[in-house]
């Protein structure tokens, strides 16, 4: 799917309709020449009536202005102590991007408002240091800004925040898109950098669920990029405080932001609450979702061929497995009750979701159906998967005599001769 193709795009416009993205921008991107793109896909976003704010960082600014300079900054990105020249070339620097983002917005006909919503301190002495300039977020001005997106408005937060006494302060940009994210509710936090996702040991990751992310910080912190510590633990601290979806995309993509909201698939990486994945009985309304997920199984003769009319009549059998509301996998799982076992039949994973362990989840969850419901043992007629059964799912070789009667008519005269594979569920 084409991230701008509408059918993609109009089964997420009701989900996400008046609801709240946080964007958070690096100061790299705005520089990269994808931005003048990134920019449509706000706009698309706005028509969609999707409120947005964006919040952006300005490291990679200060270190150009720092070099041009000839000056040593004391920080980049808010998180070591700032003396007074850093913070300088932090208020140039902030500044001007605020600048140019509006321009942008202003030429592809969005409404943008710089803002002064960020209150903050200094982090004080830590450990013996005097962190000067560096600030901590401490209120977030709600009201102002749910009044700029009740009215159409995007508010461009820069990382300075501001205190009772006139004073400006240095914020991690990073920490600051959360804290908007989660005083305003939002339904996604993007943060949009010069990588491709969160990266682990050389490897983007692509979909993992906040816990699991928490345990990786915890006890293998050097497997993730250590520039990227600070959006991992705060794209796990989001989902702790709220937060659905976090995002982790790379902004030199085109069209990349859209790609990444309006699929199941997306182009970075997400983080995301525990009830993101779900596996649920199938509906009537699910009917077209089965065939496209079994149709190439069954044009390879990997499945035999159900109709419509078949699918719809058993369609109480059926399990859906869903990302993000879309179904990705299924499976059936049919009861002979006399003979006090189930056949599993039906498995299968959307092409875009293999290798993700999805197939195992299912099979795990049929297994789990049959303990509820008391039974013996599973059985699958397999014939072009069984060695994906028996070496990952944990299925043994039987025979035909093993099948309940009414199963083992049907099988001897299809002809297609499948092997019969059997798990005890005791």
């Amino acid at each position: 799917m084409k991230p701008t193709d509408l059918r993609g795009i109009l089964q997420y416009i009701p989900k996400f309709r008046d609801r709240v993205f946080v964007v958070s921008v690096d100061g790299a991107i705005v520089s990269d020449e994808n931005f003048s793109n990134l920019l449509l896909d706000f706009a698309v976003l706005r028509s969609l009536n999707i409120r947005v704010a964006l919040v952006h960082g300005a490291a990679s600014q200060i270190a150009s202005m720092a070099l041009e300079r000839g000056i040593e900054p004391s920080d980049l990105d808010g998180t070591e102590p700032v003396d007074a020249a850093t913070l300088d070339l932090a208020l140039t620097a902030a500044n001007r991007l605020t600048h140019e983002i509006l321009e942008g917005f202003a030429a592809n006909g969005l409404r943008g408002v710089s803002t002064n919503a960020v209150t903050a301190h200094p982090r004080g002495i830590i450990d013996g240091t005097d962190y000067q300039f560096a600030g901590k977020t401490e209120r977030i001005d709600l009201g102002h800004l749910e009044s700029l997106l009740a009215q159409g408005s995007i508010p461009v937060i820069p990382p300075l925040g501001f205190d009772g006494e006139g004073n400006t302060y240095r914020v991690n940009s990073d920490d600051l898109a959360r804290e908007v994210a989660v005083r305003l509710r939002a339904t996604k936090l993007i943060y949009v950098t010069t990588r491709d996702g969160l990266i682990r040991n050389g490897e983007v990751i692509r979909q993992i669920p906040n816990g699991e992310l928490d345990q990786i910080l915890e006890n293998e912190p050097g497997s993730l990029e250590p520039e990227q510590l600070a959006k991992a633990r705060n794209s796990a601290a989001a989902c702790q405080s709220g937060i659905p979806r976090v995002h982790l995309i790379n902004g030199s993509v085109h069209e990349g932001l859209l790609a990444e909201v309006f699929s199941n698939t997306g182009i970075g990486t997400l983080v995301y609450a525990n009830e993101y994945r779900q596996i649920r009985p199938a509906k009537k309304s699910d009917l077209g979702s089965i065939l496209a997920l079994t149709k190439n199984a069954i044009e390879s003769a990997e499945l035999m061929d159900r109709s419509l009319t078949d699918i719809e009549a058993n369609v109480a059998e059926y399990y859906l497995f869903e990302i993000d509301g879309n179904p990705v996998g299924c499976f059936s799982l049919t009861v002979f009750t006399e003979a006090n076992v189930a056949e599993l039949g039906s498995v299968c994973v959307s092409a875009a979701h293999e290798n993700q362990g999805i197939g195992r989840k299912l099979v795990e969850y049929a297994e789990k159906l049959g303990r509820d419901h008391g039974l013996a043992r599973l059985f699958v007629l397999s014939t072009q998967t069984f060695k994906w059964f028996q070496s990952k799912a944990g299925f043994s070789e039987g025979t035909l005599d093993d099948l309940p009667e009414a199963r083992r008519v049907p099988a001897e005269e299809s002809g297609r001769k499948s092997k019969v594979l059997l798990k005890p569920l005791e």
